[in-house]
């Protein structure tokens, strides 16, 4: 008998505080050695040359979804799983959302039996709550939080979804009894409503004029209101999607006032721009997403944030919806409206390459930062730290081969996500993981898809510890 399952030799490993050169030994799904020599396995990789990093952990994605606007989510825990794979991904976390009058627990049943038999890596579940109750607050969230879904998001913004500051207060104070973390979406409904209101009134409808309904003050305002909620709770909350520098320096306010205030930042907000939503007609919806994406100088900002410990995590914010045909974002033709098109952006597979290409291979942040802020941070502030996130004796074998001198133009044919786009076609990337290891198992080789359906599994979230706050915020 041999004694690994599979050996990755002669690799430089990486995590979020170490770099080192050395070999990784796997039995039985998990890491049982980090040394030099090793080569009794049935499996040796040679990643000579190549880096070795965790899988990495995509904390916000939407999957098989309710339609939103009107329009279905093409996305499915198969398609969309195997496109995570592909890009270096091992474990993502989706949303549940709860319908109202619904119970969170048949909620949470129907999102297994989307991704049961379909997942290819590990998932979690976040719980979208819109219609937090008494009950719901006081008798479903208490026990499953005991069964692992201890991460619930709010609105406060849109229609049917939004709670209000009252009913926020509620869920955090339960998450607070309960050892929950908040996740929130943080822009003010009623400037964005006056707003549109007045565009529509004027007839600036299209496209164009998505961003004039949503500026920079409407993120930062309600971010600011979250923070106060939160501090007048006395509990730890995080702030997803961030898109506005204005809304970063809240967080870093906050952070730096030393309250248990987390910040997340997209690629679509350190590369896209309004711009690409001005394009004239319909192609503009395919850069649409909420917060939109602001100008150049403020992605500097967001970059500089990023590097200096303001976000804690980098997310795709993966929204699957297809561009043309009745049920794509262009259904609701022939003339776009602003406030018709469905905001999201697909990117679940392209997250780590442009981020190492661009982050990294740039030198916007370094390597140990990369890791930090799409693996490791966000196993520790959603409770799957140390399982996942990490290369450690003991952790699961979730890993990443990269080789960071592969040249890959993205284009949609070659992404796995089953779309008709990507916002990201034509973007050329330098870095891109050559082979992908879940729990063990190979998954990805040389951009062939090695897993099975179904192989992926449930995991149920720890309570997190997040005392002392991970990641420090620096003054800008």
């Amino acid at each position: 008998m041999t004694e690994y399952d599979l050996v990755i030799r002669g690799g430089t490993v990486v995590t979020a505080a170490d770099t080192v050169r050395c070999d990784v030994g796997v039995k039985g799904g998990r890491i049982v050695a980090l040394t030099e020599g090793l080569d009794t396995a049935d499996e040796v990789i040679d990643a000579s040359g190549k880096l070795v990093l965790p899988g990495g952990v995509d904390s916000h994605v939407h999957i098989d979804e309710p339609p939103f606007y009107g329009v279905k989510d093409a996305g499915e825990f198969g398609t969309d799983t195997t496109a995570a794979a592909c890009g270096g991904t091992t474990t993502v976390i989706p949303f549940v959302r709860q319908d109202r009058e619904c119970s969170l627990r048949t909620a949470i049943q129907d999102y297994h039996a989307k991704a049961g038999g379909r997942a290819v890596i590990d998932y979690a579940f976040h719980i979208i709550l819109l219609d937090p109750t008494d009950q719901v607050l006081g008798q479903e969230m208490p026990a499953l939080i005991e069964d692992g879904y201890t991460s619930y998001k709010v609105f406060m913004t849109y229609d049917g979804i939004a709670i209000n500051d009252g009913e926020i207060l509620k869920v955090l104070e339960a998450a607070k009894t309960h050892g929950a973390i908040v996740m929130v979406h943080a822009e003010s409904d009623h400037c964005i409503r006056h707003l549109a209101a007045k565009l529509d009134a004027a007839g600036a409808t299209s496209l164009e004029n998505y961003q004039r309904m949503a500026p920079q003050p409407v993120e930062r305002e309600a971010t600011h209101r979250a923070i106060t909620l939160a501090e007048i709770v006395d509990v730890p909350i995080l702030l997803v999607h961030v898109s506005a520098a204005e809304a970063m320096e809240q967080i870093r306010w906050a952070r730096n006032r030393g309250l248990k205030v987390y910040g997340e930042t997209c690629p679509q907000y350190l590369f896209l721009t309004d711009d690409h939503i001005a394009q004239p007609g319909w192609e503009g919806a395919k850069y649409l997403c909420a917060p939109p994406p602001r100008d150049t100088a403020n992605q500097e900002l967001l970059w500089r944030a990023l590097a200096r410990g303001v976000f804690q995590v980098l997310s795709s914010d993966h929204c699957s919806s297809l561009f043309e045909g009745p049920d794509g974002k262009t259904a609701h033709g022939p003339d776009p409206h602003f406030r018709h098109v469905p905001p999201g952006v697909p990117g679940i597979e392209a997250r780590l390459p442009l981020m190492f290409s661009e982050g990294v291979g740039k030198k916007r942040i370094d390597l140990n930062t990369f890791v930090a802020v799409t693996a490791t941070n966000p196993a520790k502030i959603y409770g799957l730290y140390p399982r996942k996130g990490t290369i450690a004796v003991g952790a699961d074998a979730d890993l990443a081969i990269w080789d960071p001198e592969k040249d890959v133009t993205i284009s949609v044919d070659m992404l796995h996500e089953n779309l008709d786009f990507t916002p990201y076609e034509g973007f050329e990337v330098k870095g891109w993981p050559v082979a992908v290891i879940s729990r063990g198992e190979i998954v990805v080789r040389d951009g062939v898809v090695l897993a099975k359906p179904g192989r992926g599994t449930f995991l149920a979230c720890e309570r997190a510890d997040l005392t002392p706050p991970v990641g420090t915020a620096v003054a800008s």
